[in-house]
């Protein structure tokens, strides 16, 4: 039975960091791609980041890149979300996701999500 666990989330200040994590279990981690996306209320899924199996490839939506890095630990079966010099419009539910072997976007599990909230 596939799980993905995350956590992390929480308040920070504009310009603050937090680390999100994605604890998977019930599959063999270092053959799936694996993604993170983020719902905020009346404005749907945004997906954010991907990673593929081997870590070799990343993915990130434009408005986060070179703020947001998303390194994997296949020994673990951890995924992490960093973000860094958070903006008042990260805040969102992240949702870690574990994808196909070809795409991260190509989801059968997602997390229960972890809230991010951005505020002085």
């Amino acid at each position: 039975q596939v799980q993905l666990v995350e956590s992390g989330g929480g308040l920070a200040q504009p310009g603050g960091s937090l680390t999100l994590t994605c604890a998977a279990s019930g599959f063999t981690f270092d053959m799936y791609q694996m993604g993170w996306a983020r719902q905020i209320p009346g404005k749907g899924l945004e997906w954010v980041s991907g990673i593929s199996h081997d870590g070799r490839e990343t993915w990130y939506l434009p408005s986060v890149k070179g703020r947001f890095t998303i390194p994997r630990d296949n020994f673990q079966n951890i995924v992490r979300l960093q973000l860094n010099d958070l903006k008042p419009e990260d805040a969102a539910l992240y949702h870690c996701a574990k994808g196909s072997r070809w795409s991260y976007r190509e989801v059968d599990s997602w997390g229960q999500g972890t809230q991010v909230t951005v505020s002085s």
